[in-house]
């Protein structure tokens, strides 16, 4: 078996970091180039988030899902042929939302035939050892198998409201299995990472009302767009997320490039629920809590995740705070910072901001796919017994 399918993540992680770079780069020529995008006939605002949320984001999260539900589990996932048929499905899904009118039918088709083959690749070893406590991850695919396929009938014309419905329903159920996968992990890497013997504070009510009110505010955004009971539940919501941050917090985390990045990750989070509960008496436009979400918190996530899992499965030191790590992870932090702040201190440079965040994106996983990608494409020590 090539080493390249021989776990998840190393097809998904470059699948992911390659579309990073040339979805942003198209994005960047449509939106500040006014070059024409209307290949498929949808929205070209809406294809920029599509392939942000289902191409990106999806592809780092199952990745490390395919990876670390073998680890917890004991049972394997998906390698091989059934691993290069996923990819397969999840790439030609781009390829389709690259091409013709036709291509958002096969878009659509392969990206459900992959979120559909990923959901049974995880449910088969979770139930075979009743992990009931992964159950969410196996709801949250569900609920974007039916966020993908309003997406895709709304883009046809098929359903009216259905991309926009379909694209918020994603980023929700995105940032919910951001949550819920930080939430597993950073404090087990704290404890393990900080160098000395720590103990955190994780409240077992804190998790039990952020599982209650998460899905309240998402449903409220999506059948109530900037209602004030959204603001009401970001509001909550920030609360909660604030005291689990508190919780979690040690100095030692700022010395270790991998923890601060995934520890910010949940501040941008935090910053996006603070901002959505004032937009409607401060003015913030919407899309700047969309993107301290999406940039901020999922950015962040899924770049320190990819980092740390190629490490840890191809034999490295995953708490080495190389000058490398820390410029990746800094360089998205810049971008992020540019994209959400920078438009509220000086709009009138507005364009300016999003260039540079775009390029600074850009740069970032080019040099991401320039170190890490021999490592993913290549057998090295300790495949099969390294930590998530």
């Amino acid at each position: 078996m090539p080493a390249f399918l021989s776990r998840g993540f190393r097809p998904f992680f470059l699948g992911a970091a390659v579309l990073a770079m040339v979805s942003m780069a198209a994005w960047l020529a449509i939106y500040l180039f006014d070059r024409r995008y209307d290949a498929t006939g949808m929205s070209p605002f809406l294809w920029h988030a599509h392939e942000m949320l289902f191409g990106y984001a999806m592809a780092v999260i199952g990745g490390f899902l395919l990876t670390a539900v073998w680890n917890w589990t004991g049972r394997k996932t998906a390698a091989g042929l059934p691993l290069a048929a996923l990819f397969v499905c999840w790439a030609g899904a781009r390829v389709a939302m690259f091409g013709s009118p036709g291509g958002l039918a096969w878009a659509m088709f392969l990206d459900t035939a992959f979120l559909l083959g990923l959901l049974f690749a995880l449910a088969r070893p979770v139930i075979a050892v009743r992990q009931i406590r992964q159950a969410p991850v196996l709801v949250i695919l569900l609920w974007l198998v039916a966020a993908r396929v309003a997406a895709g009938l709304g883009a046809m014309g098929e359903v009216p409201g259905g991309g926009r419905m379909g694209i918020y329903a994603a980023l929700y159920g995105v940032l919910a299995l951001v949550m819920f996968m930080g939430r597993r992990v950073l404090p087990f890497f704290i404890q393990r990472g900080v160098g000395y013997e720590v103990e955190l504070r994780n409240d077992a009510w804190n998790d039990r009302a952020t599982i209650a009110l998460f899905p309240a505010f998402a449903l409220s955004e999506l059948l109530l767009p900037n209602h004030f009971l959204g603001a009401l539940l970001a509001a909550a919501l920030f609360v909660l997320n604030t005291l689990r941050v508190m919780g979690w917090h040690n100095i030692g985390i700022w010395q270790r490039p991998l923890l601060w990045s995934l520890f910010m990750a949940f501040l941008m989070i935090n910053l996006g629920f603070m901002m959505r509960a004032l937009m409607l008496v401060t003015g913030i436009p919407v899309l700047l809590p969309i993107h301290a979400f999406a940039l901020g918190g999922i950015g962040l996530m899924t770049l320190g995740m990819m980092i740390r899992v190629t490490l840890g499965h191809t034999g490295r030191n995953v708490h080495a705070a190389t000058p490398l790590v820390t410029l990746l992870v800094s360089a998205l932090l810049a971008s992020t910072i540019l994209r959400i702040f920078m438009p509220l201190v000086d709009p009138n440079q507005f364009w300016l901001w999003i260039g540079a965040a775009g390029g600074i994106w850009i740069a970032t996983f080019a040099l991401f796919i320039l170190v890490f990608g021999p490592m993913l494409v290549t057998p090295l020590a300790d495949e099969e017994t390294g930590k998530p």
